[in-house]
């Protein structure tokens, strides 16, 4: 084989290796995020499961009658309504005590620092209660 057949066939080698591993880490990702993804789902459905759960105990435990059921699950709905509303008043003092230590962690950074740290906190806040994202 001539000296150029050798260059040409290890490029083309290159070239597979680098499709191959192109393929093998997009399915990697891809796998990632749906396992990310149903583990979501699973958390947003056990969260409404101990919520229905909390209240046919207390139903069970107290032998509550149709009415007094009723107006139990209204105040607890109300309750839940009143919680939402409190932290949508008090969730902006957090995010400014949080922005806060970030820019002073940020300043004493170096701008490389910088990067890694600004994508982590994107991560983070990506990563946040939707209920907490919604609320602004």
């Amino acid at each position: 084989m001539t000296p150029r057949g050798k260059t040409l066939l290890k490029v083309w080698l290159m070239m597979l290796g680098v499709f191959a591993l192109g393929c093998l880490t997009g399915a990697s990702l891809d796998s990632v995020y749906r396992i990310r993804a149903r583990n979501n789902e699973r958390q947003e459905a056990r969260g409404r499961r101990d919520k229905q759960d909390i209240f046919e105990h207390m139903k069970r435990d107290l032998n509550l009658n149709e009415q007094q059921a009723t107006e139990i699950r209204a105040i607890l709905d109300q309750t839940r309504n009143d919680y939402r509303a409190l932290r949508a008043e008090v969730r902006p003092r957090y995010d400014q005590v949080r922005q806060n230590a970030r820019t002073r962690i940020r300043a004493l950074l170096t701008p490389e620092q910088q990067q890694r740290f600004d994508l982590k906190v994107a991560e983070r806040d990506a990563k946040r209660a939707p209920e907490e994202r919604d609320e602004h």
